[in-house]
């Protein structure tokens, strides 16, 4: 398993490098202030984003909630099906199990 960081600071740490060493995870990392070589990520934070900026938009909340916000589209994204894990969703690729969609609400 491996890690693609920005080579942002944030993840240049001896305690994170640490972490995924001790759960053998490999950190491959792109060129400084190269975002165009993470292209994958940098599309999914923009979903992310814009899918935060809708929920907010649309139930008239204030932005302080933004991180909420955020974290609400993280979770609705890990449990919609990818045709890069074959349909899985990533919540079942990670948990070998299907997610529950009983707790959203509409």
């Amino acid at each position: 398993m491996s890690l693609r960081s920005d080579n942002g600071r944030e993840y240049r740490n001896a305690d994170f490098e640490h972490l995924l060493k001790s759960e053998g995870i490999k950190h491959q990392t792109s060129v400084p202030y190269t975002p165009q070589q993470n292209g994958v990520a940098e599309r999914a934070n923009r979903t992310l984003v814009e899918m935060a900026r809708c929920m907010i938009t649309e139930s008239s909340s204030p932005e302080f909630l933004w991180s909420e916000a955020i974290s609400a589209a993280t979770y609705l994204r890990n449990r919609c099906c990818t045709k890069v894990l074959n349909n899985k969703t990533p919540f079942e690729a990670w948990h070998g199990r299907k997610p529950a969609h009983s707790e959203l609400k509409s």
